[in-house]
C-alpha cells in the first residue's frame, strides 16, 4: 500500500493539490511572534508619524519599547536599593520561559536613557535631568504613550476591513471503508480553497472564491479525479446601511481617534513637564523653609542664651526667659517639621519620576539662585534696589545679625537703615494725610504678561483640548446621521454565482471537471426588511442628537475652561510679581528690624518678646520671597501651556515660546 500511495502522490494532479493544500500552511507559518511584534510597530509608527503630520504639523520619533538599562534600574543596582525581586528590575530580568514567542528576534530595545551618571552616592539632578529621566521612567507617562500606541493599531485594523482580504483553508481527507467485507476501500481526498473578498465605501461587499479538490481511491483501479469550482457574490444594500458616510463611519471615527489620541498626548506632556517642573521647584521650595528654619532655630538657641545670661545680670525679668525658651523650641518644631515635610515632597516627587522612593537624589538648589536673579530682571530697576549689596540671595537665607561687641544705647537713627524707595515717600506724609491707595500696575511685568484678549486668542487659536472639542463636535454629527439611516427600511440586493464541480470520495472516478461558465448557475436575489418595529434604533436615533447637544455644550464650556485658565494665570503672575516685590521689601525690612532690636535689647530699651517677633517676622518674608519666585516661574510656564504654546520633544524637554513672537501676534 506504501508503494500505491507512492506512486499515487507523484502524479502531477496529486503534487498540484497537495501543494494548494499544504503550501500556504507553509508560508504562514514561516513569520515568528516575533515578526508580528515587529509588523504591528512597523505599522503603528506609520500611522502616528502620519497624523502627528497631519495634527501637529511635524513629525518626531515614538516608541513604547524601553531600554533595558533603565535609570531606575541603575540606581537600584549602584545605591544596592532593596527590592522584592528580579521582577522589579524590569521584564528584561525576568527568567525567560522555554516557550517564550520572542526569545529567538524579540524586538530591538533602545539604548539607555540620557541622564546623570549613577554613583552610590546621591544622584544630582538638574530641572532638565528631571525633565528627561520622568519622560523615560514615569509609569504614567508610559501609559500616556502606550494608549496613543493602541489607538494606532484599532486605525490599522479598522483599515484592514476596507482593504482586499484572503483566505485560504485546505484539508487531506483519509477514509476506509470495511462495510463490504474483504479488502477495505481507502480513499484520499484533497482539498483546498482561497477566497477573496472585499468592502467597498458605498456598502456593497464583494467575495470569490476557487476550490480545488483532488479525489483519489488508493485500492481497486487507483482511479482519481480533479474537481475545480468557483463561485462569487455581490450584496448590495440599496436603503439602510448604504452611503459612503454611514459605511465608512467606523473608518472615519477610527482616523478622528487617533488626531485625538496625538492631541491628548501632547497635551498631557505639556502639562507633565509643567507638573514635573513644579514639583521640582517645590521640593526647592521646601528645602529653603528648611534652611530658613535651621537659621531660625540657631537664631532662638542664641537669643536664648543671651535672655539667660541677662537675666542672671538682673537685667532681664525671668517671664521674658520662658519666651525665649518657648521660641526656642517652637522653632525646633518648626524645624523638624519642615525638614519632614521636605523629604515627604521629595519622596512623591521621585514617584512622579518613577524612581525607586528609597534612591538617593539631590536637586540642584541653584535653580532658585537663577530665579532670583530673573526676578531682579523682572520685577524693573526701583525694585531691585531692595535687595542690598550684600544681602544673600532667597536661596541662601541670612544668618542673624551678630550682637556687637560692646552694647551702646543707640538712637533711632542708629537702629535702622535710612528708608529708601516708597519708604522714603511714604516717611514725608504726614500721618494724618490722606491714604490713596494704588493697585498693581504693569510696571515690572515680566515679558509673558501681556494683554488677556491676545493671550485668549492665542488660546482658542492653539489649544489642542479645544481643537479635541470641535472635532467631537463634528463626529456627534456624523452620528445623528447614521443613526437616522439605521431607521430606514433594509433593502438589499444579492447577487450570486458559481460554476465547475467538486469532488469527493464518491465521485473519484469522474472525469476531471472543467471551469465552464457558461454551464454555472446564477442568481439575484432582492431582500427587503421592512420598519414596522425600530424601538432600538429609534432610542439610538434620539440619543445621538442627545449627544450631539451635549458635545455643543462640552465644546463651549472647554473653550470657557481655556478662557479661566488664562485669567487665572495671568492674575497669578500678577500677584506672584506684586509679592516678589513686597517680600524684597519686607526681608531688608526685617533684617533691619532684627539688627535694631538686638541694639535696643543689649541698651536695655527692648524686651525680648520684640526679638522673638522680628526673627519670626524675617523667616515668613524670606519663605513667602521663595514662594513668590517659584510661583511666577511656575506660572510663566502655566500661561505657555494653557496658551497651547508650550512645546514639548520626546526626550521630555520643553521648548518655551518666544515672548517676541506676542508683538507679532499683535
Amino acid at each position: 500500500m506504501t508503494e500505491r500511495l507512492r506512486r499515487i502522490l507523484a502524479s502531477p494532479k496529486a503534487v498540484f493539490a497537495l501543494s494548494a493544500a499544504v503550501l500556504p500552511i507553509l508560508i504562514a507559518g514561516c513569520k515568528s511572534p516575533a515578526g508580528y511584534h515587529k509588523e504591528a510597530d512597523r505599522v503603528a509608527a506609520e500611522i502616528i508619524a502620519q497624523k502627528q503630520k497631519q495634527a501637529l504639523g511635524h513629525t518626531e520619533p515614538f516608541t513604547i519599547e524601553t531600554p533595558e538599562d533603565t535609570f531606575r534600574r541603575r540606581l537600584i543596582e549602584s545605591q544596592a536599593l532593596p527590592v522584592a525581586g528580579p521582577e522589579s528590575l524590569g521584564t528584561s530580568a525576568l527568567a525567560k520561559p522555554s516557550d517564550w514567542p520572542e526569545k529567538s528576534a524579540a524586538s530591538k530595545k533602545p539604548p539607555a536613557e540620557a541622564a546623570p551618571a549613577v554613583t552610590a552616592e546621591p544622584v544630582k539632578l538638574s530641572l532638565f535631568d528631571a525633565l528627561q529621566v520622568a519622560a523615560s521612567n514615569s509609569r504614567e507617562y508610559q501609559s500616556q504613550k502606550e494608549a496613543l500606541f493602541r489607538a494606532a493599531l484599532d486605525l490599522d485594523l479598522a483599515r484592514h476591513n476596507f482593504r482586499s482580504i484572503f483566505t485560504d483553508s485546505g484539508d487531506a481527507d483519509f477514509s476506509t471503508d470495511h462495510s463490504q467485507g474483504g479488502k477495505p476501500d481507502n480513499s484520499l481526498v484533497v482539498s483546498n480553497r482561497v477566497q477573496w473578498s472585499k468592502l467597498l465605501a458605498t456598502g456593497a461587499s464583494v467575495t470569490a472564491g476557487l476550490a480545488l479538490d483532488l479525489a483519489t481511491l488508493l485500492t481497486g483501479d487507483h482511479a482519481s479525479s480533479l474537481g475545480i469550482r468557483a463561485d462569487t457574490s455581490v450584496s448590495i444594500p440599496l436603503l439602510r446601511g448604504a452611503g459612503k458616510r454611514v459605511v465608512t463611519e467606523p473608518l472615519t471615527q477610527a482616523e478622528r481617534s487617533v488626531v485625538y489620541a496625538i492631541y491628548a498626548f501632547e497635551d498631557y506632556r505639556r502639562d507633565f513637564a509643567v507638573r514635573v517642573a513644579s514639583q521640582y521647584l517645590d521640593v526647592l521650595r521646601g528645602l529653603d523653609s528648611v534652611k530658613n528654619a535651621e537659621d531660625n532655630y540657631r537664631s532662638l538657641i542664641t537669643s536664648a542664651r543671651r535672655a539667660r545670661r541677662l537675666a542672671d545680670a538682673g537685667r532681664l525679668p525671668e517671664i521674658q526667659v520662658d519666651q525665649a525658651r518657648q521660641d526656642e523650641l517652637r522653632a525646633r518644631d518648626r524645624w523638624i517639621t519642615a525638614t519632614a515635610s521636605h523629604q515627604n515632597s521629595l519622596d512623591n516627587f521621585k514617584v512622579t519620576l518613577g524612581l525607586p522612593i528609597d534612591a538617593g537624589i539631590a536637586l540642584d538648589p541653584e535653580e532658585l539662585d537663577r530665579l532670583a536673579a530673573s526676578a531682579k530682571a523682572t520685577i524693573g530697576e526701583d525694585e531691585s534696589k531692595t535687595l542690598a549689596p550684600d544681602a544673600p540671595s532667597a536661596a541662601e537665607p541670612a544668618a542673624p545679625a551678630p550682637a556687637p561687641q560692646a552694647p551702646a544705647a543707640p538712637d533711632a537713627s542708629q537702629a535702622t537703615a535710612a528708608p529708601s524707595g516708597t519708604e522714603a515717600q511714604a516717611s514725608v506724609l504726614a500721618a494724618d494725610a490722606p491714604v490713596e491707595l494704588e493697585g498693581p500696575s504693569l510696571e515690572g511685568a515680566g515679558p509673558y504678561e501681556i494683554d488677556e484678549r491676545l493671550a485668549t486668542d492665542l488660546a482658542l487659536e492653539n489649544r489642542l483640548d479645544l481643537r479635541t472639542a470641535i472635532g467631537r463636535l463634528y463626529d456627534a454629527q456624523r452620528k445623528v446621521i447614521v443613526a437616522a439611516n439605521a431607521l430606514q427600511a433594509g433593502l438589499d440586493l444579492q447577487l450570486g454565482g458559481s460554476f465547475g464541480e467538486g469532488r469527493s470520495a464518491g465521485s473519484a472516478t469522474s472525469p476531471d471537471a472543467q471551469l465552464r461558465p457558461e454551464l454555472g448557475a446564477y442568481g439575484a436575489t432582492l431582500s427587503a426588511d421592512l420598519p414596522w418595529q425600530r424601538t432600538s434604533e429609534r432610542n439610538s436615533y434620539r440619543k445621538s442628537i442627545i449627544d450631539f447637544e451635549k458635545a455643543e455644550r462640552d465644546l463651549q464650556q472647554t473653550e470657557d475652561n481655556a478662557k479661566q485658565d488664562i485669567r487665572n494665570d495671568l492674575r497669578t503672575l500678577l500677584t506672584s510679581r506684586e509679592s516678589i516685590k513686597i517680600q524684597l521689601v519686607a526681608v531688608n525690612v526685617a533684617r533691619r528690624r532684627v539688627s535694631s532690636v538686638e541694639l535696643f535689647l543689649q541698651a536695655g530699651r527692648a524686651e525680648i518678646r520684640d526679638q522673638l517677633d522680628a526673627q519670626e517676622a524675617l523667616v515668613s518674608a524670606q519663605n513667602a520671597l521663595t514662594a513668590g519666585l517659584v510661583d511666577y516661574r511656575v506660572a510663566t510656564l502655566a500661561l505657555q501651556r494653557d496658551m497651547g504654546l508650550l512645546e514639548t520633544d520626546e526626550k521630555g524637554l520643553w521648548r518655551e515660546y518666544d515672548p517676541a513672537k506676542f508683538k507679532q501676534s499683535r
